[in-house]
């Protein structure tokens, strides 16, 4: 284990601690493969479950191996009706997602444009699953939403092509343009239910 590893495992620890008092479920793994076997540990089979625009939850490969599996997959990215599908995302018993931030005090911060994502995590599905990479955790929760605006939104909006100042600067420019994915920030200091919100931190950079 490298020194960078090893250190954001021992944060890891600490930053589980601090979810467990919000009433999150908190749960570490040292790679992409263990994390993929606790998020399928997670979700029962024969369950629903859906997801938002999450990048993180690809590069491990869960959102294949849950078409591949016994589960009820509703998937926007497939269906001609995807407004329909991302509504329908709110019944669904499990919900995938990853976070723009993670402050190291347990809050987490996500900023969304169309609000489907920060809505599934407030309110709708039974159980809510966040995959983030360390990468993702910061400290004080100035940092965090710094991260957030400047760092996960501009990137984002080069992978969805939305015109705004950053698709051509790479720099946020606090816009205010009918394709501005910035539109909602939410952060999350309790999981209510407890329990509902169950989040795996990953000791690799994933995601964004």
């Amino acid at each position: 284990m490298s020194p960078v590893q090893k250190q954001r495992e021992l944060l890891a620890k600490k930053v589980i601690q601090n979810m467990q008092a919000r009433f999150m479920d908190a749960y570490y793994c040292e790679n992409k493969q263990e994390a993929l076997k606790k998020a399928l540990e997670l979700i029962e089979e024969g369950s629903t479950v859906s997801w938002g625009g999450t990048a993180t939850a690809k590069e491990i490969g869960l959102q294949q191996a849950l078409k591949e599996g016994n589960y009820n997959v509703l998937d926007r990215e497939n269906a001609k009706e995807g407004q329909d599908v991302a509504r329908e995302a709110f019944f669904a018993d499990y919900y995938i997602m990853s976070s723009n931030a993670i402050c190291d005090d347990g809050q987490l911060i996500n900023i969304d444009g169309n609000g489907n994502r920060c809505a599934a995590l407030i309110f709708g599905p039974k159980n809510v699953i966040v995959i983030a990479g360390m990468n993702k955790v910061v400290r004080g929760y100035e940092n965090a939403l710094n991260r957030a605006r400047t760092v996960a939104a501009p990137i984002n909006v080069q992978r969805f092509g939305k015109a705004t100042g950053c698709l051509k600067t790479g720099v946020c420019a606090d816009c205010k343009t009918p394709e501005c994915i910035c539109c909602n920030i939410v952060t999350t200091r309790i999981s209510r239910p407890a329990g509902k919100i169950k989040v795996i931190l990953v000791n690799e950079d994933l995601g964004f």
